[in-house]
């Protein structure tokens, strides 16, 4: 008898700095090893947003050693989920593979106050991608 598989989920934004990177500290962070995370962006930036590593350390999570991705075609090839945050017609399409549009506003040049909204908005979508999934949430 074969283990199940885990699922692989990528989130995808443009600079690969805000949400995106939000999105994945979250699903790990929540799924605890039983999803595959990934993240990328199709125009990487060079570092994580500073009010994002900021407002999610206020949650418990350290996202500050994080580093901007290039989106690729094995990336999204290997993914059981691709979940898009504003990426547009950069995200190449594959057949067999689920997509998710995520609209969510972006935190690029924004301080933390701005911020708090979304990691929020985007911590409950997580939870729902998790049920979705069929995978429970820790705390």
């Amino acid at each position: 008898m074969s283990a199940p598989s885990v699922p692989t989920v990528l989130f995808v934004c443009v600079h690969n700095a805000g949400r995106s990177q939000m999105a994945a500290a979250f699903l790990t962070h929540l799924g605890r090893g039983r999803v595959e995370v990934r993240s990328a962006g199709s125009a990487p930036a060079d570092t994580v947003n500073p009010a994002v590593v900021e407002a999610m350390a206020e949650v418990g999570i350290d996202v500050s050693s994080e580093v901007p991705k290039i989106l690729t075609v094995e990336a999204v090839k290997a993914s059981d989920v691709v979940i898009t945050m504003g990426c547009g017609d950069a995200c190449p399409y594959f057949p067999g593979t689920r997509y998710l549009d995520w609209a969510l506003e972006d935190p690029a040049g924004q301080g933390v106050d701005a911020v708090r909204p979304i990691r929020d908005e985007i911590e409950r979508r997580i939870r729902g991608l998790l049920t979705d999934l069929g995978v429970e949430a820790t705390a």
